[in-house]
C-alpha cells in the first residue's frame, strides 16, 4: 500500500506571502451573463464558476529553475522551468532533520554531515534532499518570512556535487532570510552574504522546492519518494508545484484490470 503525504502549503491570501495573492471568484449565480445567458438557460439555475487568480512564480509552495539564479549555469543557458526533465522531478527523498539550527543562522556542510550520520544514510546520485527546519509551523503568521535557518552555498555545493539535482526546505526561501542576509552584507559589504544558495545555481545547475510543509509527517527519513513536477510557465524561472512524498510497497498502484 502507498502512502502519500503532501508536502505543499494551500496558495492564498496570507502574511507569509511576501507579495500580495489576490483570489476573484466567479460565482455558480453571476456565471451564466459571461456567455450572454441567465440563469434559467443553465441545469439547476447555476452555471460553472471559475477563479482569476495573480500571484508570482514564487507564491505557495513552487521550483526554483536554473533561470532564477542567473542566466546562465555552468557555463551554458540557465534553464527555465519549462524545460526542467521531469525526470529530475522523481526520485529517492531524503529528509534531513535541522530543526535544532536557530533562525536566521546558516545550515553548513557539517550540520548536513551530522544529520545524514544520524540516520545512516550516504547520499546518492540523484536523491532529492528534503531540509526540515520546522518552520511550516510559522505558516499563516508574517514570522514565516523571516524565522528560518537557511543553507550555505558551501552545503547546497556539498549537495549538488554529489549528484543531488533537488533541494527542498519547509521555509520562505532556501537561503538564510532575506532580512539576516541583508545585515550580514550592510556590515561586511561581501557580495557573497547575499544568496550563496541561488548564486551557485550560477555554476551548478539544481533545482529548489521552497515552502514544503507536513515533512515530519513522511513516515521514516528515507525510502520513500518525492514527486515534484512544476508548472510549466512558459520562459519563467520557477513555476507552482505539488510536491508529494510517496511512502509504501509501490509507488505507483497497478493499473486496473478492465472488467
Amino acid at each position: 500500500m502507498t502512502v502519500f503525504t503532501d508536502l505543499s502549503v494551500r496558495t492564498g491570501p496570507t502574511p507569509s506571502e511576501a507579495t500580495p495573492v489576490e483570489i476573484e471568484t466567479l460565482g455558480h449565480e453571476q456565471a451564466p451573463s459571461v456567455f450572454g445567458l441567465t440563469n434559467e438557460d443553465f441545469p439547476d439555475g447555476i452555471g460553472i464558476s471559475n477563479e482569476s487568480v495573480t500571484l508570482t512564480t514564487h507564491t505557495g509552495t513552487h521550483m526554483d529553475a536554473p533561470l532564477h539564479y542567473g542566466p546562465t549555469s555552468n557555463g551554458e543557458p540557465a534553464k527555465s522551468i519549462d524545460q526542467v526533465p521531469l525526470e529530475w522531478c522523481v526520485g529517492p527523498g531524503v529528509r534531513l532533520d535541522l530543526r535544532h539550527i536557530p533562525p536566521g543562522e546558516a545550515i553548513t556542510t557539517q550540520a548536513l554531515r551530522e544529520a545524514l550520520e544520524h540516520i545512516s544514510h550516504v547520499i546518492a546520485e540523484n536523491d532529492i534532499v528534503l531540509i526540515w527546519t520546522g518552520a511550516d509551523k510559522l505558516w499563516g503568521t508574517a514570522e514565516y518570512l523571516t524565522e528560518y535557518p537557511g543553507l550555505s552555498g558551501e552545503a547546497t555545493q556539498f549537495l549538488v556535487e554529489q549528484g543531488v539535482r533537488v533541494i527542498g526546505i519547509d521555509a520562505w526561501g532556501l537561503d538564510r532570510p532575506v532580512t539576516s542576509m541583508l545585515t550580514e552584507y550592510a556590515n561586511s559589504k561581501d557580495p557573497s552574504a547575499l544568496w550563496p544558495s541561488h548564486v551557485y545555481g550560477r555554476t551548478r545547475e539544481y533545482l529548489q522546492l521552497e515552502k514544503l510543509a507536513n515533512l515530519g509527517n513522511i513516515p521514516a527519513p528515507s525510502g520513500f519518494t518525492v514527486i515534484c513536477f512544476p508548472v510549466a510557465v512558459s520562459g519563467a524561472g520557477a513555476g507552482w508545484t505539488r510536491v508529494v512524498a510517496a511512502s509504501g510497497d509501490s509507488v505507483f498502484p497497478p493499473a486496473i484490470e478492465p472488467k
